[in-house]
């Protein structure tokens, strides 16, 4: 049993639903790299990708690609929807001004999320010396800082302090569609309403989405990346007729749909027509398997009703 209130609450309507982004922060703030914020987020047992851009019932890869100019980063979520389409889910935005003030938020795409859904880090009270709240990793650092009402998050995330330290090295993904981790499996997608449940706790350390007023903090880096945003027509067209709608009805024992996700290794996409011909050859043999057996009963019924009919010119014939 799970609340009905709080799988609704940040129920959109719209593909975006099958990933809730303020578990994605949250993910991203306990990664020490980016390499393995992309890992974990893939990983099943961590259950915050649910996403399912191309319909096919299985859920999706999603890669990180890394930008950076001067202090600011740009960690690009993106899904390959097919073998030439790619599709931005998300953009994480970790920033640092001048006095060193780093800021954080991610913006959903706006093809997922629609216009301006934007999370950030809540603000609070802080002590004069305190651990990173809204962090539960193994290793949680502490800053010294003077006490004040805004929550040093940001700065004592593990990802944070990597992203900014000498032994920094970008992270350039080598997966494309069709080529995945080895760790990936392409499971069944959960029912919205699940999976907005058991990730519903992520949310106490954050605020934001639509209705709130959380805007923008960096316009100048998010314009950039707009400048070179993916966008897929297939994921345009599936929205613009509805299709997305029907991901509410899905559970975790769905099967797949006749559309396969590739597999792990390069190269398979080669099986996927010998796999749908031998489907369809079966469904063809059982549809003319079972026209037949229905003929003999038929025969059968026309036979019986003659030999009844024998029988009763016989019993006439004998009175």
């Amino acid at each position: 049993m799970f609340s009905q209130t709080e799988s609704e609450l940040d129920t959109l309507g719209l593909p975006g639903d099958n990933l809730d982004l303020f578990a994605v922060l949250d993910l991203f703030q306990k990664s020490k790299t980016i390499e393995d914020f992309e890992k974990v987020l893939n990983d099943e047992k961590t259950g915050i990708n649910n996403l399912d851009l191309n319909l096919d019932q299985k859920i999706d890869f999603i890669k990180v690609q890394t930008k950076q100019k001067d202090k600011d980063f740009t960690f690009v979520l993106q899904v390959d929807v097919t073998e030439k389409e790619t599709q931005d889910v998300a953009v994480i935005m970790v920033s640092k001004d001048k006095n060193d003030k780093v800021t954080m938020q991610i913006i959903g795409d706006k093809d997922l999320y629609g216009k301006d859904y934007v999370v950030e880090p809540k603000e609070a009270a802080t002590p004069a010396v305190t651990p990173n709240p809204a962090y539960a990793g193994a290793d949680p650092v502490v800053v010294s800082v003077p006490a004040t009402t805004t929550v040093v998050v940001v700065e004592s995330a593990p990802i944070v302090q990597y992203v900014y330290s000498p032994v920094y090295v970008p992270y350039y993904p080598p997966y494309y569609y069709g080529y995945y981790p080895p760790y990936f499996r392409a499971t069944a997608v959960v029912a919205i309403g699940i999976y907005h449940h058991n990730n519903y706790y992520h949310h106490g350390g954050y605020y934001g989405g639509h209705g709130n007023t959380v805007v923008i903090h960096n316009e100048n880096n998010y314009n950039n990346y707009n400048n070179s945003r993916n966008s897929s027509n297939t994921v345009t067209n599936n929205s613009n007729r509805g299709n997305y709608n029907n991901n509410s009805g899905r559970t975790s024992g769905s099967s797949g749909s006749n559309v396969n996700k590739p597999s792990n290794t390069a190269g398979n996409n080669a099986n996927k027509p010998s796999n749908t011909s031998v489907n369809n050859s079966s469904k063809s043999t059982g549809t003319s398997g079972n026209k037949a057996s229905a003929n003999p009963s038929s025969s059968s019924r026309s036979s019986g009703t003659s030999s009844s009919s024998g029988r009763r010119s016989r019993s006439r014939g004998g009175r």
